[in-house]
């Protein structure tokens, strides 16, 4: 684990891309080497190409200030400057799968914060903590799609951080219908809270976002099986809407299990669970990774975000439900844990386990 592999942002402009600037600052495995965006911010010194729309509280690193940003379509500059690339790009579908794929043809591995590839058939879909097995089907695309060292991996939506790895940390109980609700920040647009008028008195609800809550979890928390992966048959349904939040995405949870379950059973397994990238201690695992709150109100989004430096899982109102059997509240930051981090760590995990 001495070599320091050479890393590019694809879409360095946008939020995403900002809060990956933010978290490889000074990683101990990987360095960035190269900025990428459209063509409109091509040639432009980092610093410049993002003084109007830099939307962290924190300032610009000043290690990538004077980068200049490189044209994204631009595959051979890109893959002879980096080892592998976080993609983080605002196009089309179609437009992302013909990026994504020249990169992964060029032999770069692209960990895609984009939601493009995630249903493809031999794309893994990973949330660190749940699935990490999945990564055993990037070999069967490297196969079929004719790659040599490069791949395509995703993550998925920034709202199933939060709940996701909950319903895996207790799949001993053998969770079956869940009903979710979700209560998402306005930086999930790429908007600070203060640009965002619509939402004053005001709350939206997000109908394309519902498939995506009712449709990824059954990939994530399906089996690997002889390159493919078989759906969970985990019935989910959600509501989904845009509330006056800057950051995390709170979900409101009722779940169904098939094995008898009390809250006290539940709390144990949330507190005790150590997935593979804690017990790996990948950098930016967070420890513990879901944080378990005993008071009455908690876990709120002003407080608790940032549980785990925004990396962690804040969960609580752990309690009966008179419908299923329990209901909870799980929260996470979405622009930290659901998007940049969340790509970061998967890029961790493919480290450790020798993708990279």
């Amino acid at each position: 684990m001495n070599n320091i592999l050479r890393v590019g942002i694809i879409g360095a402009t946008g939020m995403v891309g900002q809060q990956f600037v933010r978290l490889l600052e000074n990683h101990p495995w990987f360095k960035i080497t190269l900025l990428a965006a459209s063509s409109r911010s091509a040639g432009k010194e980092y610093h410049i190409a993002v003084s109007n729309k830099w939307k962290l509280s924190s300032s610009i690193p000043e290690y990538v200030k004077n980068f200049v940003v490189v044209d994204a379509n631009e595959i051979a500059i890109i893959k002879n400057s980096c080892d592998f690339v976080f993609c983080a790009v605002d196009l089309s579908k179609e437009e992302t799968i013909k990026l994504e794929n020249s990169y992964a043809e060029a032999g770069l591995p692209v960990f895609s914060n984009n939601s493009a590839q995630r249903f493809a058939i031999d794309v893994p879909m990973i949330i660190p903590e749940v699935n990490s097995d999945h990564l055993e089907l990037l070999r069967h695309q490297q196969k079929t799609r004719g790659y040599d060292k490069g791949f395509v991996v995703v993550k998925p939506n920034c709202s199933l951080q939060s709940y996701v790895p909950v319903l895996h940390a207790v799949k001993e109980f053998k969770p079956q219908k869940v009903f979710v609700t979700t209560f998402q920040a306005i930086s999930g647009a790429g908007k600070l809270l203060e640009e965002a008028t619509e939402l004053y008195d005001n709350c939206i609800p997000l109908p394309g976002e519902e498939s995506k809550s009712e449709l990824e979890p059954k990939k994530i928390l399906g089996t690997y099986l002889d390159g493919r992966i078989q759906d969970s048959e985990i019935a989910i349904s959600a509501h989904c809407q845009r509330v006056a939040t800057s950051d995390g995405h709170l979900a409101a949870l009722s779940i169904k299990f098939s094995e008898k379950v009390s809250e006290e059973l539940i709390i144990k397994a949330l507190q005790v669970y150590e997935p593979v990238p804690q017990s790996l201690k990948l950098p930016h695992a967070p420890i513990p990774c879901i944080t378990v709150f005993t008071e009455p109100e908690r876990p709120q989004v002003k407080l608790d975000r940032m549980v785990g430096n925004g990396m962690g899982l804040a969960v609580g109102r752990i309690r009966t439900c008179p419908l299923f059997d329990i209901k909870l509240l799980a929260l996470s930051h979405n622009t930290i844990r659901g998007a940049a981090g969340g790509a970061l760590l998967t890029a961790e995990l493919a480290y450790k386990k020798g993708y990279l």
